[in-house]
């Protein structure tokens, strides 16, 4: 992902003037690095200095530029949270915060680079939208919405390197604010959004062999959150499944909750999400979501065992 966001972003700046980056000190790569070189007048380094870099997007913003933030996501959100809030959302400034390494991906540097809850903060913010891609094609198709397209404040959540190709053969395109059906079927649907969707693609692949007909839904978009396009899935399947890679607060599994209660749905709905606590392990990516009750085998022995 953080490669194709580099490609997609280049070639939004060759094509528009107006598009500039503003990172927190993270060393170039890449088409990033043809982005300085090419662009060097619309690529800052601020160095450790998050909150600085918030407030020149802000600035940049007003000046009618369309700037992007880049660090790895705790630092792009939680560090300069004040100003993400009074200059960004405020404002409501078209200006991209990109959480690079989201989720727990970055899980042997600890709990300081995990960002396990930045849809529940970034959702509570007033114009805040928030965009969460699940392959790197996806992602170059949000870059360049959120660098060509997007008129507000947008928390573009990342993930980090080595994700798969998901959405080759997608039923529905991407579109902003809108669920994106990876896959059809009629008795189970699969709920999920951003790196771990790799994991509900083989969830749904283990559960179509034993029988069950499966959807697969991409919820990309969490803020402006496609609710008629949960409800319709929870109306037309009997078994939900939620999998997501977030704290059980403020995601899609408390917010698909939500929306099956304000609908009467009467489908089974099982979430799965990180657990509401600091895991303290050193291990992989897997370990950490294996400590938190996220891999296949939990996650299938619980929806079995619910019917």
């Amino acid at each position: 992902m953080r490669n194709a966001f580099a490609e997609s972003l280049y070639q939004a700046a060759v094509e528009d003037d107006r598009v500039s980056i503003v990172v927190a000190d993270i060393s170039p790569a890449g088409s990033m690095v043809k982005f300085q070189e090419e662009c060097p007048e619309r690529f800052i380094n601020v160095g450790v200095a998050e909150q600085n870099m918030i407030g020149i997007c802000a600035g940049m913003a007003l000046k009618g530029f369309r700037p992007f933030a880049y660090t790895i996501a705790t630092f792009t959100l939680y560090r300069p949270f004040e100003m993400v809030r009074d200059d960004l959302c405020y404002q409501n400034l078209p200006v991209t915060v990109v959480g690079m390494g989201s989720g727990i991906v970055y899980s042997t540097l600890g709990g300081t680079h995990h960002t396990q809850e930045d849809i529940a903060i970034a959702g509570a913010l007033p114009n805040m939208q928030i965009l969460t891609p699940c392959d790197p094609a996806e992602t170059m198709e949000m870059t360049r919405y959120c660098a060509l397209e997007n008129k507000g404040p947008m928390y573009f959540k990342l993930g980090k390197a080595g994700e798969p190709v998901l959405t080759g053969n997608a039923l529905d395109p991407f579109e902003f604010g809108k669920v994106r059906r990876l896959r059809e079927g009629r008795d189970i649907c699969v709920l999920s959004h951003g790196p771990i969707m790799s994991m509900a693609m083989e969830i749904a692949d283990t559960l179509e062999v034993g029988g069950a007909s499966v959807s697969v839904l991409n919820v990309h978009t969490l803020k402006p959150l496609d609710r008629e396009g949960i409800a319709k899935a929870l109306r037309d399947h009997k078994t939900a499944i939620v999998i997501e890679e977030h704290a059980p607060r403020g995601g899609l599994a408390p917010m698909t909750k939500q929306i099956a209660w304000d609908e009467k749905a009467t489908c089974q709905l099982h979430t799965f999400t990180l657990k509401d606590e600091f895991i303290h392990c050193y291990g992989s990516h897997d370990d950490l979501r294996a400590k938190h009750g996220l891999d296949k085998d939990t996650i299938l022995a619980a929806v079995r065992a619910g019917g």
